[in-house]
């Protein structure tokens, strides 16, 4: 292994003034501590980094850097930093990455500030990164970015460094597709083109990996199969990774002995009373007004409860230079106030509430001496605070009420989940927490424990980098297959040096790229020369073979003298000849298919029939990915069942669900039209599942090539559909001399 370099907006540490003292303290994101973990477990020692870099912005002068320098002589990591304009950070931070990417992926638009200069200091950062990271880089290392604030880095350096190593995790939610889309044309569409410079973008949750590759699906027009997409010739896979904690650190600290006095004094001070406890940082998404209003609204409802509970709520600090932020925290502080004025008596205050950041033993003392947290953001990209408390439950008893729109509810159902906004259902769900029997709490804390050592924050590390290793695995073996230069230049002399040779070319997707409307996917006349000059050549015969209909490819290539095959072999045309069937069949099994595909455009908009003389074809190209793919499948599972013992087949294409005769393909077609000419050179290229027929008929007489990103029977792929036509253009080109033609 060669070195991991660790690449987030900020360094893992901040800086404590003390007169003229500086000292270090790590910082408190999730992040650090996941890393920070992980390279204290043997899981790392495992892997065998030779060396590990941090690199992030400074929030200390250049000046302080060299007596800092010197006390980060005992930390993991080497650090470097960058330090970057001040007002330029923050239209960088406090403006594009906090005031538009932050608001949006939350789920907050009216809250997003669209302003030009924000965007040009996001671009302008995300450079200054890359100019500090490139000359850093070297062939063995493995590169992982993180979050929002630096999705245009990828591709930034995959364009200096095109053999690199790229993994890129987003710790906050991916918006669907609307949302995402309101964000300005050039920003979206650069923000993507970012991302997809990694070689693995990782996820929290199932949804934003969705919502992911649907957003590139339709802003950049990239499909993808399954969790991998195939981009500018790069195999890509995006997926998810629910972040965790350390939980041995979370389970075991109630041994520590601090953490044993914190805890003791917690209790002696709320002695016979429930605890209710909740720790966030200050921000919008966190739901905090609407927290504070559904417990006021509990008290109201559940009066009984009035002098029994408490609820400690700890604020941590962020972002005080915003003025929203800090306007936020009056209102908070106002709310609690009112509440506490309202029904606290001389002995009992209601909500004790604090504001600052919690030493790790006092946190881990709160959370074991709480009977309930209430953890319930509006957005959450995850949510580790409410793994943190189920870990530190080591005696399985209290309860987690959390919102169903955290990430962690993914993984965290046997808690109460709730929505956050419906101060009814809150309130609610706190009276059924605080009275809840001993038994159901362990069952259910036993659940999600279980769960969270399973999967604990070591693992989310190894997991992360062990996929990443995986897909570049899957992109060697695809260069394996890929038509690269040596490969094209064999092709190249053999088709030279042959006295008789033969092509069989597939016509959409192959030799013109797919059109939403097929009449549309006219030839132009460029691929018309081309396939003049082809056909031209004494040498050549040259074969259109496709799922078209006879009468279409007449109309567009009749006049040229090559063979056409129309609806995969149905019906063809030898070269200079008349049309002839390859087979004759009555269409009256059309009448029974025609009305449930009509049935099937009616409940997918966007798709069409199209008839054929042999074949019926539904289109889904047109339609929402996701709606489109899943109607296909119905549709192809309805047929199947009632072609059962017919003589028809359905044949599942790019986009296209088809119904045909079955006994004739495009591989025997294929096979019989080799057979009969006995060509020196056969050259066969496709893009679709029905062109696998010709390539596992033909097997070694031919070169295969298909326009893909998926396995393949044939024995070469190229990724787009102009390659193809780049090749047939250079297969024409004379050798040029004897050093060329051996290569």
């Amino acid at each position: 292994m060669g070195r991991l370099i660790i690449i987030s907006n900020r360094l893992p540490f901040s800086i404590d003034h003390e007169g003229d003292q500086l000292s270090l303290r790590q910082s408190s994101g999730g992040l650090v501590s996941a890393i920070k973990s992980y390279f204290e477990s043997e899981s790392s020692k495992n892997r065998g980094f030779t060396e590990k870099l941090w690199v992030g912005v400074a929030d200390f002068p250049q000046n302080e850097w060299t007596v800092l320098s010197e006390k980060l002589m005992d930390v993991d990591f080497q650090i470097k930093p960058l330090f970057v304009n001040k007002i330029l950070y923050k239209d960088y931070y406090n403006g594009f990455s906090n005031s538009v990417l932050w608001p949006l992926f939350h789920y907050f638009p009216s809250l997003v500030d669209y302003q030009t200069h924000y965007f040009d200091a996001y671009v302008k950062v995300n450079r200054a990164f890359a100019d500090k990271l490139i000359p850093l880089i070297q062939p063995d290392d493995t590169i992982w970015i993180h979050d929002y604030q630096l999705m245009m880095l990828p591709e930034m350096i995959r364009a200096e460094k095109p053999e690199a190593t790229i993994g890129f995790f987003l710790h906050i939610p991916f918006p669907s597709y609307e949302l995402f889309r309101m964000l300005p044309a050039e920003w979206k569409s650069s923000l993507l083109r970012g991302i997809m410079g990694s070689d693995l973008v990782g996820f929290h949750t199932h949804d934003y990996a969705q919502h992911f590759l649907q957003s590139v699906k339709m802003i950049l027009g990239v499909d993808s199969y399954f969790h991998t997409i195939q981009y500018q010739d790069r195999l890509i896979k995006a997926d998810l990774f629910p972040i965790s904690i350390d939980y041995k650190k979370f389970n075991k600290a109630c041994d520590d002995p601090e953490t044993k006095q914190y805890y003791s004094e917690i209790r002696n001070n709320f002695e016979g009373k429930k605890i209710i406890f909740s720790v966030d940082r200050l921000d919008y998404t966190k739901g905090l007004m609407d927290r504070l209003n559904a417990f006021d609204y509990f008290l109201d409802q559940y009066p009984d409860w009035r002098e029994k509970v408490v609820f400690i709520l700890n604020i941590v600090p962020s972002r005080d230079d915003i003025q929203a932020y800090t306007e936020r925290k009056q209102q908070i502080e106002q709310k609690i106030g009112t509440i506490n004025g309202k029904v606290s008596t001389i002995t009992w205050q209601p909500i004790i509430y604090r504001y600052t950041h919690l030493p790790f033993n006092e946190l881990a003392a709160l959370y074991k001496a709480a009977d309930v947290a209430l953890i319930t953001p509006l957005r959450d990209g995850m949510n580790l605070v409410a793994k943190e408390y189920v870990a530190s439950c080591s005696a399985r008893k209290g309860v987690l009420i959390l919102s169903e729109l955290a990430g962690a509810a993914n993984e965290l159902n046997e808690a109460l989940l709730v929505n956050p906004t419906d101060v009814i259902d809150v309130s609610s769900a706190i009276n059924r927490a605080l009275t809840m029997p001993p038994d159901e709490q362990q069952q259910r804390m036993v659940l999600m424990q279980q769960r969270l050592s399973d999967y604990d924050v070591i693992k989310w590390v190894s997991d992360f980098l062990d996929q990443l290793s995986n897909v570049k695995l899957e992109q060697q073996k695809q260069q394996v297959k890929h038509l690269d230069d040596r490969t094209s230049s064999q092709i190249h002399l053999h088709y030279q040096m042959a006295n008789s040779r033969c092509l069989l070319l597939d016509y959409d997707g192959t030799l013109v790229p797919y059109a939403k409307i097929p009449k549309d996917a006219k030839p132009n006349e460029e691929l018309r020369a081309l396939l003049t000059e082809l056909s031209a050549d004494p040498k050549n015969n040259v074969v259109i073979i496709s799922g078209r209909e006879a009468q279409t490819l007449e109309n567009w290539l009749g006049d040229l003298p090559l063979m056409l095959v129309a609806e995969h072999g149905a019906s063809f045309k030898p070269k200079n000849d008349q049309w002839q069937q390859a087979v004759s069949i009555p269409d009256q099994w059309k009448n029974e298919i025609r009305p449930i595909m009509q049935l099937f455009v009616t409940h997918c908009v966007g798709s069409f029939i199209e008839e054929k003389t042999n074949t019926l074809a539904w289109h889904y190209r047109n339609t929402h990915p996701d709606l489109g793919f899943t109607r296909s499948r119905e549709l192809i599972n309805n047929l199947t069942q009632l072609l059962q013992n017919t003589m028809l087949q359905v044949v599942d294409g790019n986009k296209v669900v088809e119904v045909r005769m079955s006994g004739f393909d495009k591989g025997i077609m294929a096979l019989k039209i080799v057979n009969d000419m006995q060509p020196d050179f056969v050259l066969c290229i496709g893009d679709d599942t029905t062109d696998e027929d010709m390539f596992k008929a033909l097997g070694e007489r031919a070169y295969s090539i298909k326009v893909s990103n998926g396995p393949t029977a044939a024995q070469y792929t190229v990724f787009s559909q102009q390659k193809v036509l780049q090749l047939l253009k250079r297969i024409m080109l004379p050798i040029i001399n004897k050093q060329y033609a051996g290569t």
